[in-house]
């Protein structure tokens, strides 16, 4: 196995949060290297990062993915706690591994547990928000509740559930390749294939677990060390000029990278332009600590 192979491949990793869940994770990169963490949207597992924690770990880095509560192989909360205080509980366990500098990366839901997160206390390097920020457009969360909500009934065939998602990202080319998908998915008793996340998320409208967040990003506005940036698709429905305009005029030293030809799921859609975006902000805040 040749060097460029030992960084990039991940040890999978189990963390006990303070709940007692097990919060499944990937470890990639070089040991004691600054870190990044990355946080995952709703309805999403940690494999949604994966081309871009290879390139993260290529490029020198430590790189974490995990999938988040009630996701993935981490565990479903039996009481059915996932508010973003407890997801960011859930963030404090990860760092809690680190004993280096790391920078969060979050996307959506997981960008909105970052920032809960900062607010109980952590303190990253960086922040890198993926289409999320304080105030997003209602319009664009309904959107992605609504298609959380549906197929309820499952999908008889990974065919049917790349269907339902070429007809939610229409402006992506449609997926043909469905191994990553199945990624997202789990075979049940019944022969039908599920969404791999729990349900009872879903038991209480999205706009409860985000109302608090323009609070909490209040705390951004008094630390003005951890450098913060929005990395946007420009087709996006959940993050807007007008949105934008918002976070900018409550935190003037804000750093956006508009990425034309991606979405809502900015890192699926354009990869490789993502990840440049994320290695220039990592060099950018982590100085002479990265030598990547």
């Amino acid at each position: 196995m040749n060097q460029v192979q030992d960084i990039i491949d991940a040890q999978q990793r189990i963390i006990h949060s303070p709940a007692g869940l097990n919060i499944v994770a990937d470890h990639r990169g070089p040991a004691h290297a600054p870190a990044v963490i990355l946080l995952h949207g709703g309805g999403q597992t940690r494999h949604s990062w994966n081309r871009a924690a290879d390139h993260l770990a290529a490029s020198g880095l430590q790189c974490i993915n995990f999938d988040a509560r009630g996701h993935g192989d981490s565990d479903w909360s039996p009481e059915g706690a996932y508010s973003l205080s407890d997801r960011a509980s859930d963030l404090k366990a990860v760092t809690d591994i680190l004993d280096t500098p790391f920078i969060l990366v979050g996307a959506s839901l997981g960008g909105a547990t970052a920032i809960q997160a900062i607010h109980e206390g952590l303190r990253p390097a960086g922040l890198v928000l993926v289409d999320i920020v304080p105030e997003p457009e209602p319009s664009g969360l309904a959107r992605i509740l609504n298609f959380m909500q549906s197929h309820h009934g499952g999908f008889a065939s990974i065919e049917d559930a790349a269907a339902a998602v070429n007809a939610y990202n229409p402006h992506r080319p449609p997926t043909r390749d469905t191994s990553g998908l199945m990624k997202n998915l789990r075979l049940k008793d019944d022969g039908r294939l599920y969404w791999h996340w729990d349900p009872l998320m879903l038991s209480s409208p999205q706009s409860s677990h985000l109302r608090n967040l323009p609070t909490a990003a209040n705390t951004l506005i008094t630390l003005p060390e951890i450098p913060v940036l929005v990395v946007r698709g420009l087709s996006s429905d959940v993050v807007s000029d007008a949105s934008i305009d918002s976070f900018r005029s409550r935190l003037p030293r804000l750093q956006v990278a508009d990425i034309a030809g991606a979405g809502h799921m900015v890192a699926g859609d354009r990869n490789d332009i993502f990840n440049d975006a994320i290695i220039a902000f990592c060099k950018q805040t982590l100085g002479t600590a990265f030598h990547g």
